[in-house]
């Protein structure tokens, strides 16, 4: 079972695969999307999720996803076409680091997908090749709550405080203009979704090739959380307009 197998079955029941509910979720959007006929990338769209809820919301808006993940662009496909959206979005199969700008979203997301772009400066700067003079981004991104053991550094990568978090977003050269920080219940709420989720489905499968694999990831990843990260990890999503053209002098 590969990496996005797991992903798919640890989301089920938790589909926004970050720890959000589902009012923040509907708030950040609210924030980020400037009018009904707006039209919204999401560099790294899984399941395409962020997208289907805001063309949901938001009749003539258009959308866009960019992932590497066939199954889950397949999956994001079925769900527009079930929801009765798939005629305003458009899915590529494609390394988001990579696709080609095109300046013309109102609203460029990207929430937990840093890493494929190396970072979280890496990722604003792709997503500002992207936005119409005006736009916004939304990002989310991992931070410290508190001082982190090496074992959760090890686990989470190298993440920074919430005001160094901030400060470095600034000092690219943009301005929060909305956020939101994930709740205790909220980060609780997706770790057990997502490590239920996967062992219900080994559960539910035992006859399957990967389902004592699918039920190790799960056991693996809830001991991780709660004894590695779950009392330093915090969560934040930002909505962001730039703050000039150019990237902020240092």
């Amino acid at each position: 079972m590969n990496r996005e197998q797991i992903s798919r079955h640890a989301h089920h029941d938790h589909p926004i695969a970050a720890p959000l509910d589902d009012d923040s979720v509907r708030r950040l959007l609210a924030h980020g999307i400037p009018r009904d006929d707006a039209r919204v990338l999401d560099l790294g769209c899984g399941g395409g999720e962020w997208l289907l809820r805001a063309l949901a919301a938001y009749p003539r808006l258009r959308a866009e996803g960019v992932d590497i993940g066939k199954a889950s662009l397949a999956h994001a496909h079925e769900a527009a076409e079930a929801g009765g959206v798939r005629q305003r979005l458009t899915l590529h199969h494609q390394d988001a680091a990579t696709f080609p700008a095109s300046p013309v979203f109102d609203l460029v997301v990207s929430v937990g997908a840093t890493h494929a772009f190396g970072g979280l400066l890496p990722t604003l700067a792709a997503a500002r090749k992207h936005l119409a003079p005006g736009g916004s981004v939304l990002i989310g991104e991992g931070f410290w709550a508190h001082e982190p053991s090496p074992e959760a550094v090890d686990m989470l990568g190298d993440l920074s405080d919430l005001p160094t978090t901030v400060d470095r977003v600034v000092g690219d050269g943009w301005t929060p203009v909305y956020g939101h920080i994930s709740t205790r219940g909220e980060l609780d709420a997706y770790e057990w979704a997502w490590t239920g989720s996967l062992a219900s489905w080994a559960l539910d499968h035992p006859d399957e090739r990967d389902s004592a694999q699918a039920l190790a990831a799960a056991t693996t990843h809830r001991d991780e959380w709660l004894r590695g990260y779950r009392d330093v990890f915090g969560f934040v999503c930002l909505v962001l307009r730039p703050t000039s053209d150019r990237k902020a002098p240092k």
